[in-house]
């Protein structure tokens, strides 16, 4: 196989510059997952200004049905949100957020706030048994995974949130979460007294 030239010195830079564009749509175009930047640096130039690229690339997508979005430290394709609606008829379901039970979505929004936290502290936090079938199900989706172990008695797992969990909502960050306060002052985390910034019974 010959390897892809990169840097296309014999193009004119305008042209090297498209070229590069189509390049890195194209893999955006085909890959399911969030593409790092590493991965798209593999079909541009050493002096390719890849953030500059991808601007310009959004700047064509305008007026199109998906955009370039920055997600879970990579790049992805995804359609624009007014028309996951015609998405959901199309395809005949619904997406993974909107299947996630009120029990689930609670105990994923205190691992992703509280990360890297245990089964037995979101029980404390939230007053209620958190069972093994509904963790399992969180991972078996790929929404979280298993932390570090617990320094408390019996050195419990913890669990972390996944870059699934970042796509799946589209963060880049856990640092784009929404602001905790925020939530709390509309009422999104008031049930049963949950205060998410408040230390467990128990901790430190």
């Amino acid at each position: 196989m010959v390897p892809l030239d990169t840097e296309l010195t014999d193009l004119p830079q305008p042209l090297r510059w498209r070229e590069w564009m189509a390049r890195v749509e194209a893999v955006l175009f085909a890959s399911a997952e969030p593409v790092p930047r590493a991965v798209l640096a593999r079909v541009v130039g050493s002096d390719c200004a890849l953030e500059l690229l991808i601007e310009d690339i959004a700047v064509e997508l305008a007026g199109r049905p998906y955009d370039i979005a920055r997600v879970a430290g990579g790049w992805q394709l995804r359609t624009r949100a007014c028309y996951a609606d015609a998405i959901r008829a199309a395809q005949g379901d619904s997406d993974a957020a909107r299947d996630l039970t009120p029990g689930e979505a609670l105990v994923l929004t205190i691992i992703a706030y509280r990360q890297p936290v245990t089964r037995g502290a979101i029980a404390r936090l939230t007053g209620r048994e958190v069972s093994r079938d509904l963790i399992g199900r969180l991972s078996r989706q790929g929404l979280i995974a298993r932390g570090p172990r617990s320094p408390e008695p019996g050195a419990p797992y913890s669990y972390v949130t996944t870059p699934a969990f970042l796509a799946l909502f589209g963060f880049d960050s856990l640092r784009d979460l929404p602001d905790l306060e925020a939530l709390q002052d509309a009422g999104l985390l008031a049930e049963d007294g949950i205060d998410l910034g408040m230390p467990i019974a128990g901790e430190e």
